[in-house]
């Protein structure tokens, strides 16, 4: 593929992603936020599905030989800069993406977020280049050592080099379980759905009841009706 074939393809494929995620409202920190603050799954289930695609997708292309799948070392590094990035989302109240987003439709919030991204990069790049995180690069190897703080590798392509074990199955022992999170929200919805819809049948019932005619009265009904039936 040419360059410019490259660019046109990155440009359609950024194109219709940014539109999509521009109409849906789609944001990570809101899948996360919304779900446990409001109670509300809209953007979880959006991104439990996506989290699925992608794990099929990308364990298929690995079982097969193809794609090119990257290997970061775990430590506390990790752990330490993950805290901080979610951290900052919260923050900014969106995740990167939907922030790009906010930022073109002219939210000024989300343009100071977005430059404040770009600083903190910088600065990271200054810092990782005059202090060398960890200590010592050969603690980067990928396994296991806790000396240096880093806990080793293991994904879909570790797993199947060491097991002999095809990367799809382990995408789809990953997938069922993210379908198993997915059902759970759905019972969730359905189990709090009945009480409104049990109120609008009541509503409708009394509507109707309210738009019967009305019987004529019959003179001495009444006095009957006490008559023929005594307390």
């Amino acid at each position: 593929m040419t360059p410019i074939a490259e660019c046109l393809a990155a440009f359609i494929f950024g194109t219709t992603v940014g539109l999509l995620v521009q109409r849906s409202r789609y944001c990570n920190v809101a899948a996360l936020r919304d779900a446990m603050l409001f109670k509300t799954y809209r953007n979880t289930k959006a991104m439990l599905v996506a989290m699925m695609i992608m794990t099929v997708g990308f364990t298929a292309f690995i079982t097969v030989g193809a794609g090119k799948p990257m290997h970061f070392d775990v430590g506390l590094n990790t752990f330490i800069g993950l805290f901080l990035f979610g951290l900052g989302m919260v923050l900014a109240g969106a995740c990167t993406v939907s922030t790009w987003v906010r930022a073109g439709e002219g939210n000024i919030g989300a343009v100071w977020a977005l430059l404040f991204t770009f600083i903190g990069m910088f600065l990271f790049s200054l810092v990782w280049s005059f202090d060398y995180w960890p200590p010592a690069p050969q603690t980067m190897s990928g396994s296991a050592n806790l000396a240096g703080l880093q806990f080793g590798f293991a994904n879909a392509a570790t797993l199947q080099s060491k097991t002999g074990i095809p990367a799809i199955v382990f995408g789809a022992v990953q997938t069922l379980v993210l379908y198993g999170i997915y059902r759970a929200i759905l019972k969730r919805e359905r189990a709090e759905a009945p009480a409104p819809q049990a109120e609008a049948r009541e509503s409708a019932a009394c509507d109707a009841w309210a738009d019967q005619p009305a019987e004529p009265v019959v003179p001495g009904a009444r006095a009957s009706a006490i008559v023929d039936h005594p307390v």
